[in-house]
């Protein structure tokens, strides 16, 4: 399935999982009913990867695991 968003609605913020050094920066919005927007915030006009919002707890369940 591809899920498409206009990302110029989005409401950028950074990812509490960011690295505090700068290096490692994710931004997410989560203003967007049912998606959930992430980009390279050192690229904010580069690509940006879209969940779902069903999609989203399982991906952070993988980063918080280790397995990502």
């Amino acid at each position: 399935m591809r899920l498409m968003c206009d990302s110029g609605k989005a409401s950028w913020r950074k990812s509490s999982y960011s690295g505090s050094d700068n290096n490692n920066c994710v931004e997410v919005a989560d203003n967007l009913p049912g998606l959930i927007p992430v980009r390279d915030s050192k690229r904010p006009s580069g690509p940006v990867v879209v969940f779902s919002a069903e999609g989203w707890g399982p991906f952070v369940a993988a980063v918080r695991g280790g397995r990502l």
